[in-house]
């Protein structure tokens, strides 16, 4: 009795389909020292090494996957590059350097594990020949914020603002003096829904009569940056006291005193030259009636 021969099913009937039970056979007997971290910031360039190098010719035999956490960022087979839509125009592979991809414009969803997995064909099926993880981390620090004076919008009332921008995730702002939360106005948050930063601003009206020292807060996460405004109220020369009345009373009075005995001494003085003047002449006057023809 002849039986009918079993057919042999390919280990994946398509590319994609077993692509996430081989990472889980390939885990079972690959052995990694350690995740490599790579540190960046938002906007700048990520390159992510495979650490495995392959020669032209392989290319074409040999299947490549980069794939971030549970989603495909990348696929080669056949020589041919599929970027996918995430990434797309902003990723792309260096067979030059250990099959490396290199992701423009760092996102903040562009954090977390990508693993890089090389396949080569064996006895009808691929299998896999090399496996690597590297963490990227990426950064959006808030810069110091900066507080700007608005003006007076009305009688002793000053109001200045405090804003920053540039960082993740979500901030909150906060004014505070003496360690305590101050009532602000006109608070702000808004999200670049590209590269997903925020930028924040608030306001605050406070009393010009009074001396201040607010803190402007701003926390995001575990994060906190702050600044600080100081407001001295303008105070006048001091006229309360009796003693600094009686000090500037008899200075003045004195001065009075001295420039009127200046001003009468040189008055004196011309009046005293004038009356001898006309003195002599009378003088000579006489002396011309009485002397002889």
């Amino acid at each position: 009795m002849h039986h009918p021969a079993k057919q042999r099913i390919p280990l994946l009937e398509h590319p994609y389909l077993k692509l996430f039970q081989l990472l889980m056979l390939a885990s079972l007997f690959y052995f990694c020292s350690g995740i490599i971290q790579v540190n960046k910031t938002v906007k700048e360039v990520a390159v992510l090494s495979c650490n495995y190098n392959i020669s032209t010719e392989e290319l074409t035999e040999v299947r490549i996957y980069w794939q971030k956490d549970d989603e495909m960022v990348v696929a080669i087979m056949s020589g041919k590059e599929q970027v996918w839509p995430k990434y797309k125009n902003r990723t792309f592979t260096d067979f030059t350097k250990n099959l490396s991809i290199v992701i423009l414009a760092l996102r903040l969803s562009d954090n977390g594990k990508y693993t890089c997995i090389v396949q080569k064909p064996e006895k009808g099926s691929y299998k896999v020949q090399h496996m690597t993880s590297v963490m990227l981390l990426v950064r959006a620090d808030f810069p110091v914020p900066t507080i700007t004076d608005l003006g007076t919008p009305s009688g002793n009332i000053r109001r200045i603002m405090c804003s920053t921008s540039g960082g993740f995730p979500k901030p909150h702002l906060s004014w505070l003096e003496h360690e305590e939360e101050l009532k602000a106005i006109n608070t702000t948050v808004s999200q670049d829904p590209e590269t997903e930063l925020y930028t924040i601003s608030s306001e605050l009206d406070f009393n010009i009569t009074n001396n201040h020292s607010f803190v402007c807060l701003v926390k995001y996460g575990d994060l906190t940056v702050s600044q600080i405004f100081s407001w001295q109220k303008f105070e006048p020369p001091r006229t309360d006291n009796p003693v600094q009345l009686w000090v500037i009373l008899i200075s003045v009075v004195s001065g009075i005193v001295a420039i009127t005995a200046i001003i009468g001494s040189c008055l004196n003085y011309r009046l005293a030259a004038r009356w001898r003047w006309e003195k002599r002449n009378e003088e000579g006057v006489d002396m011309e009636k009485i002397s002889p023809i």
